[in-house]
Parts: C-alpha cells; sequence; structure tokens
C-alpha cells in the first residue's frame, strides 16, 4: 500500500489540503503502507520554495511525517519520456487552435445546442499542415485522445462512481511551450511510484476518469488504483469555502493558537458520524476508517474547532506548554488559568495581570466600596481561602452580595470582567498589586 499527498507549493497550505493529507496518512499508517509527500511544481512561474518550506514545516507541526518527499521539478524528464511513448501511439496529438479559436467554436457548439467539447479538428490535420504550421512558427500544444467509453469505479468514499469519457473534451496535457500540465504528471508519478491508494476531494471525479484512461494508455492497470473522493467542505454558514481560505489557513491558524491536536482530532472526524476527540495523527490512525466520511458536505465550523481546542488546553498539564509561556511562568501560574483559555496566545494577558503591571479602569461610583475593600485587605501570605474570607468580610461590612460584591473587585484586579477563579489568581496577583489596583480603580472619587 502507497499514498502520496500532492499540494503545489504556490500558496499556504488550508484546511481543506489538511483534510487530503491527514485522509491518506491515516490510510497508509492504519495498514503499515507508505506514504509520500510530491510538491507538484512544475509551474515553475508560480511555485516558490518558500511555500514549499511552509509546506513542510505545517505537516511537522500537525505530526504528518512521510516515507519519501519527491518534487516534479526534478522529474521533467520523466514526463517528456511519457509523452513520447503517448505520441508513438497516437494517443497524444498537436493543436494549434489560439484561445480565441476555441472560444468561438465552444460558443458556436452551444448555439446549436450541442455540448462545447473539442471537436477534434486538429485529428485531421494533414503532416504537410502540421509542418507548414511549425515553419510560419506556431507551437502546438498536445492533446490526449480520450476513449470512446464510460470508466466506471467503486470509490472508497461516494460508492459506484462513472464518468462518460466521450461526453469531455480532450484534455491537454503538454503547453506549447512544452511544460506538462497537472493531469499528466500525476498519472505519470502514480504510476512510476506505485501508488495504489488516491483520496482526494469530490471536485476531481471528472479527472479521475481521465487519469484511469490515460493511466491505462500509459500501460497500467486501473484495478491496482483505489480511489476515495471526499466531499467537499463548505464554511459554517454553508457558503464555499475557497471564498475563505485566507483566513482558515493552517499558518493562520497556527499563530492563532489553535493546538495541533485539536485541528488534527477535528477533521479526522469531519464528515462522519463521529464526535471529535482531539489527538496527533499517530494516536488517531488504529481507529480511522475512510468509508464512514459521508457523501454530504461537511462544514467547518470553527465554533466546533474552538470547542475542541479548549479542551486540548484544560486537559494540557505544564510540562506541554511550558516552551510557549512566558519565561517566568510556572506551574502554578498556568493550572490557575488554563480553564479559562480558548487559544494559548490568551496566557500572555492573564499572566501580564498575575506578574506585570496592568492599568485598571477607574470605575465610577465605586469608589467608597474599593477603599472598603482595600481596607479590609489581609496581611500576606495568601492561600486559597483568602479570596473567601477578604469577600465574606466585605459582605458583611457592605451589605454588598452577587454581582454587586465581586464584578468591582474583579475589574479592579483583573481590568476583566470575567476570567480564572479569582480564588486561585489573587495570591498569584499578590498584595502589593492588589492594593495599587484598588487605588487606581476607585480614584474617580479620592
Amino acid at each position: 500500500m502507497k499514498l502520496r499527498f500532492a499540494p503545489s507549493p504556490t500558496g499556504l497550505l488550508h484546511v481543506g489540503n489538511l483534510r487530503a493529507a491527514l485522509a491518506n496518512w491515516l490510510v497508509a499508517r492504519r495498514d503499515g503502507g507508505a506514504f509520500i509527500l510530491r510538491l507538484d511544481d512544475t509551474d515553475l512561474e508560480r511555485s516558490k520554495p518558500e511555500y514549499a518550506a511552509a509546506i513542510e514545516e505545517d505537516l511537522h507541526w500537525l505530526g504528518l511525517d512521510w516515507d519519501e518527499r519527491v518534487s516534479q521539478s526534478d522529474r521533467l524528464d520523466r514526463y517528456a519520456a511519457a509523452a513520447e511513448t503517448l505520441k508513438a501511439s497516437g494517443r497524444l496529438y498537436p493543436c494549434f487552435e489560439t484561445e480565441e479559436e476555441l472560444a468561438y467554436k465552444r460558443e458556436r457548439r452551444r448555439r446549436e445546442g450541442r455540448p462545447p467539447v473539442y471537436d477534434r479538428e486538429a485529428l485531421k490535420m494533414t503532416q504537410e499542415q502540421i509542418d507548414r504550421a511549425l515553419a510560419n512558427g506556431k507551437q502546438p500544444y498536445w492533446r490526449f485522445k480520450l476513449s470512446s467509453r464510460s470508466v466506471a469505479w467503486r470509490d472508497l468514499v461516494l460508492g459506484d462512481r462513472s464518468v462518460k469519457l466521450q461526453a469531455i473534451s480532450d484534455p491537454v496535457l503538454v503547453r506549447a511551450d512544452g511544460s506538462p500540465l497537472y493531469t499528466f504528471t500525476s498519472v505519470v508519478d502514480d504510476l512510476e511510484m506505485g501508488i495504489t491508494h488516491i483520496i482526494r476531494g469530490e471536485d476531481h471525479v471528472t479527472n479521475t476518469g481521465i487519469q484511469l484512461d490515460l493511466f491505462e494508455a500509459l500501460g497500467g492497470h486501473p484495478n491496482k488504483l483505489a480511489f476515495g473522493h471526499m466531499p467537499l467542505l463548505t464554511d459554517q454558514d454553508g457558503g464555499p469555502l475557497s471564498k475563505r481560505l485566507g483566513s482558515i489557513s493552517l499558518r493562520h491558524l497556527r499563530k492563532d493558537g489553535i493546538e495541533p491536536a485539536a485541528l488534527v482530532g477535528y477533521m479526522a472526524a469531519l464528515g462522519t458520524s463521529a464526535d471529535p476527540v482531539p489527538g496527533m495523527p499517530a494516536d488517531l490512525a488504529p481507529g480511522y476508517d475512510i468509508t464512514r466520511v459521508s457523501h454530504a458536505t461537511a462544514r467547518f465550523d470553527t465554533r466546533q474547532l474552538l470547542a475542541l481546542n479548549r479542551r486540548v488546553l484544560h486537559e494540557a498539564s505544564f510540562e506541554d506548554v511550558r516552551d510557549r509561556l512566558p519565561e517566568e511562568a510556572d506551574e502554578e501560574f498556568w493550572l490557575a488559568v488554563r480553564g479559562n483559555l480558548d487559544l494559548m496566545r490568551e496566557a500572555r494577558p492573564w499572566f501580564d495581570i498575575v506578574r506585570g503591571t496592568i492599568v485598571p479602569p477607574v470605575l465610577d461610583g465605586e469608589g467608597t466600596f474599593l477603599r472598603e475593600a482595600l481596607a479590609a485587605l489581609p496581611p500576606e501570605p495568601w492561600h486559597g481561602d483568602t479570596w473567601r474570607n477578604w469577600t465574606e468580610a466585605l459582605k458583611i461590612a457592605t451589605g454588598r452580595k452577587g454581582k454587586a460584591l465581586f464584578l468591582p473587585l474583579r475589574l479592579a484586579l483583573t481590568g476583566e470582567d470575567h476570567g480564572p477563579d479569582l480564588a486561585t489568581l489573587l495570591p498569584l496577583i499578590g498584595r502589593e498589586r492588589a492594593a495599587l489596583r484598588l487605588r487606581l480603580a476607585g480614584s474617580a472619587e479620592a
């Protein structure tokens, strides 16, 4: 068993890419197969080394390793050789129409009520006509002559699928400048690398019919390939995810503080009936089953992802996160704040609150109460009962209770109207900081 993930290094990976990468990795690792990272970088103008490096970094961050790394730009000679094989068999033929001519033909066929597929006029050219076109400086692009049949397979996700090749235009495999296209290079690589399973998005179903025909034309046996096409993702409102890729790139999620175990666990369960559980790929592989993915589109809901992220953070030990906390942070701080975090980046402001300097808001109308609170502030050392003892004394002295008692104290001490339990937080803040903040917050009536 051998599977591959084949991104193009023309941009950053997004959650749609991750879904395909993760599914291929989990299937491979569950059954002891190999996983190949193949960079489809034949678009030399748009492919960038910094994107290739970012792809590898993102995959490592998520715990996705690979057994082999391949770049298509290193295999151009293999594509050229395969093209010559197809030319010799009559399946790859030269075409000279311009984009304007092709657009005119498509429009004419539409007006005539016929499907706008390529009319194969180039196949009627004589060798003399071809030579004349070349002599006039025209460079051909090359189309693959599809078979006049339907291609069928049993999809791992979608069930029985078929594609009528006669309803599709012969695909261009080689541009006029000699560069090969994705449809071509993928088949050559899958054949020569011995790929056994291809898992990708549902938008590739028609492409699969074409590629199976091409696979066979190059000497492959289509029954040795298994395909799984996962329905495309939508956003949480049901809209196309592609319109929001900038906001859900893996780099963006990582920067926001999403934990890899939360993202992996969410994506592995997305589109199935299983409840997502956090976990790294190696943890999830034994129980993964691609056939459980639903035929229906799945919604990528950031609210559900955040809920899983909270779960990861709330259960994380200090050792799990110490390298991402401020250098002076200790286990006591982490245990005090972790239950209040949605994202890891939210830990830093709480560290500033308990160990740094903040300026609380001046609380109009609360000056008298805050001065009483300052006067009743117990001496150190402080411990877990300090908050309760202090607020009980204030309750008796002022008659306040509930929100009227606790909210002004929280705002004065932290500058926030909600947050971690103050019984745990107050000893970390310390008496000196607490006293200063109470004075500042009550200064409007001083």
